[in-house]
C-alpha cells in the first residue's frame, strides 16, 4: 500500500476533487463545481498551516501520478469542557473518499487512521462524523459507536 502523507498545498485540488467524489456518492445526481475555484484558496491556506486545528491526510494513487486516490479530512475544535472531556477538544472527520478506480484497497482506512492518531496527539476527547450507510462498517471496525443522531463517536 502506498504510505499515508498529510496533504500540502500542492495537494488542494486534488482534495477537492476526491471531496466531490464523496458528495456526489450521496447525492441522487452529481453535483455542481462552481464552488471549487472559491473553496480552493482557502483550502490552500488551511493546508498551508500544519500546525491549525485541520488536518488531510492522503494516499498518493499508485496507477495515475499526480492523482489522489484517498482522503480523509478533519478538525479539532474546542467547546467548554465537561465530563469525559474536561479540555472541550473534539474531532470532527469529513471528507474521507477514495477515487472509484482505487477502492478496496485499504486506503480510506489508512487515512482515517492518520488522521484519529492527529487527532489523538493533540488530546481531543472524542471524535464525531456521520457516516453513509456503504462506510458505517468501516468507521464501526475502528470503535465508531452510533449516536442517537445520525452521527458516530470514538471516544480517545
Amino acid at each position: 500500500m502506498s504510505p499515508v502523507r498529510r496533504a500540502t498545498t500542492e495537494d488542494a485540488a486534488e482534495v477537492l476533487r476526491l471531496r466531490q467524489v464523496m458528495i456526489d456518492s450521496l447525492a441522487p445526481a452529481p453535483g455542481t463545481t462552481d464552488w471549487h475555484a472559491e473553496s480552493l484558496p482557502v483550502l490552500r491556506d488551511r493546508l498551508a498551516s500544519p500546525e491549525g486545528s485541520f488536518a488531510a491526510f492522503v494516499v498518493d494513487h499508485p496507477e495515475q501520478p499526480g492523482e489522489l486516490a484517498a482522503l480523509a479530512a478533519g478538525s479539532l475544535e474546542y467547546r467548554i469542557g465537561r465530563a469525559g472531556n474536561p479540555h472541550g477538544l473534539i474531532g470532527y472527520v469529513f471528507s474521507v473518499a477514495t477515487d472509484p478506480g482505487a477502492r478496496r484497497r485499504g486506503y480510506a482506512r489508512a487515512c482515517v487512521e492518520e488522521l484519529l492518531g492527529w487527532f489523538r496527539e493533540r488530546g481531543a476527547g472524542y471524535v464525531m462524523l456521520t457516516a453513509s450507510p456503504d462506510a458505517e462498517p468501516l468507521y464501526a471496525s475502528l470503535g465508531f459507536t452510533r449516536d442517537t443522531d445520525p452521527s458516530m463517536r470514538l471516544g480517545l
